[in-house]
Order: structure tokens, then sequence, then C-alpha cells
């Protein structure tokens, strides 16, 4: 099943952009049970039968919204770490460039957390793709000397866990919303050194 009627014109693709960002705001703030189609509709200024032009159902949209946000996050990363130098550096702008889409997507962990009560699987779906990215960059790093030999799977979900709480502490819990420098800094000062002096 699709799990959304893509758009063939400017006007649609502006609607369906409405539908997404009223849903992202809603099930961040209200969470998925207690959002309902006409709360989505009525946030997006658009009529509910409009709504069942691009979606069949909630779960649809709901869907939709992590696969794009997912797939919009690892572009934007992609794209702000193609001049890395290095791996260090690759690590570096990838956590930078995460937090600052955070900054800008704040629903995304309520969002994809929730996934855990509305679909395990894609919750499990979410996470394993973005290590299966990291897998390849991490071996690619290993080959060269850059990273520990430290097995890459493990490597993945040890960096994005980081990644993922320094994010929830520093955005979420704390209200940063602004330069993220200072905190890749001290992460990476971690990801480097360790916490143990040698």
């Amino acid at each position: 099943m699709e799990l959304v009627n893509e758009p063939k014109t400017k006007r649609g693709m502006e609607t369906l952009e409405k539908i997404s960002k009223a849903a992202e705001e809603l099930f961040s703030e209200r969470g998925y049970y207690d959002t309902g189609i006409v709360d989505i509709v009525l946030k997006a200024g658009i009529a509910q039968g409009t709504f069942y032009i691009y979606f069949n159902d909630k779960k649809s949209l709901f869907v939709y919204l992590i696969n794009k946000l997912g797939k919009e996050l690892r572009d934007s990363i992609r794209l702000n770490t193609k001049v890395s130098r290095d791996r260090y550096d690759e690590e570096y702008m990838g956590i930078k460039t995460f937090l600052n889409f955070v900054g800008e997507h704040i629903g995304l962990f309520k969002i994809v957390w929730q996934a855990q009560f509305v679909d395990a699987e894609l919750f499990k779906e979410y996470y394993e793709s973005f290590s299966k990215g990291y897998v390849k960059g991490i071996k690619k790093a290993q080959e060269k000397g850059e990273m520990a030999d430290i097995d890459p799977v493990i490597l993945s979900y040890c960096l994005i866990g980081i990644a993922n709480f320094t994010a929830l502490k520093s955005i979420e819990f704390d209200g940063r919303n602004d330069d993220y420098d200072t905190v890749v800094e001290e992460v990476m000062k971690f990801i480097k050194n360790g916490a143990f002096k040698k």
C-alpha cells in the first residue's frame, strides 16, 4: 500500500507540506493517539476531504512523516559532510548538522519515539537505516586507520546514542536552539579521547 498519493502540481505539493507540518507539530505536542485527522486538517487549514486525497488514514501520514524527516536528516548530514577532510571532521559536521536539524524539528524525538508504541517495526527501521549508513563510513575509516577496531554496528549505535541524547539534553531539556559549537566540541573530546585518563 502506498503511504501517500504524491501530488503532481506545485499547489498539491504545498498542500502536502501543510498537512505534514501540521501533523509534525500535533504529534509532537499531543502525541499520536491524542491527535485526530480533524485536528490535523484544522491546523493545516484544509478541508477534511482534502486529507484523503493524499493519505488513507492517520497511520499512513505518521509513517510518511517519520520517513520524510529521516530522509531529510540523512540528506542534510550527507550534504554537510561531503567536504570533510577526514572521519573526525565528518563526525564533527555530522553531529553539528544533527543538532541543527533537531533544533528546527524539535518534534523529531517525540514523533520517532512514539513509533515504539504505534509501529515497533517502523521505530526499528528508522534507527537501522541510520546505522547502515554509519557502518559504511566507519568501515572505510577503519580501513584507513582513522578509527579503532570496534564492531562497526555497535560503534554506529554508540555514536547515534551520543548524538541523540546530547541533542535531547541541549535542545529539548535546556531549550537551546542556537549555536551548538561548544556542545559539539565537548562531544568530540569524548569521542576522540574517551572518558578515562590513560
